[in-house]
């Protein structure tokens, strides 16, 4: 089942319906019965199925479809290709469900307890609240500080490991800096 198309119902009808494939043909590229695919071209199966177009898919070429429809013992191969996913460095604001929203004040708290070397700022951009939030669970002032249980921003799903991995660096970066600086400024 690793090489059928994506919809194989759908792509056999689109090959029924603009090919001159035999049903075999069409049954072996798609992981169906040939039987399926003589109902296909009788309008007995898949009616109101809309056909998928494996050329426009990328699954299969025109040459493939020529080749095998002037060879009608000659099986369809599906074009296997590697999608290169590329991951661009604009940050995409994702959506965050409301049952996750809710643990956003959490989350700034286990940061300021465990990983007290981030900035209010770094926390506020990790989490997704504002710096002020941040401030004031810092300082015990938020609104409901007192129901506040702290939890793994992580392991939640807020945002992944490597983003916060980055942070600390970032953090760790920051204060070596502001070591250097301190020691300039007394020698």
């Amino acid at each position: 089942m690793t090489n059928a198309p994506l919809m194989p119902m759908a792509t056999a009808v689109w090959l029924v319906e603009n090919t001159t494939l035999t049903f075999k043909q069409i049954a072996d590229f798609c992981n169906l019965h040939e039987v399926e695919i003589q109902g296909i071209a009788d309008g007995e199966v898949a009616k109101g199925i809309v056909g998928y177009n494996p050329v426009i898919a990328g699954q299969l070429t025109k040459e493939e479809i020529e080749l095998s429809s002037q060879d009608q013992t000659r099986p369809l191969k599906i074009n296997n290709y590697n999608l290169e996913i590329s991951s661009s460095n604009e940050k995409i604001k994702k959506y965050v469900p409301l049952s996750k929203r809710q643990d956003k004040p959490d989350s700034a708290l286990w940061l300021i307890r465990q990983h007290s070397i981030l900035k209010d700022s770094q926390i506020a951009r990790l989490v997704g609240i504002t710096k002020n939030s941040v401030v004031t669970i810092r300082n015990k002032s938020y609104w409901n500080f007192n129901n506040l249980n702290a939890k793994d921003p992580v392991a939640i799903g807020l945002f992944t490991q490597k983003e916060l991995q980055e942070a600390l660096e970032k953090a760790e970066r920051r204060i070596k800096r502001e070591k250097k600086e301190k020691e300039k400024l007394k020698n």
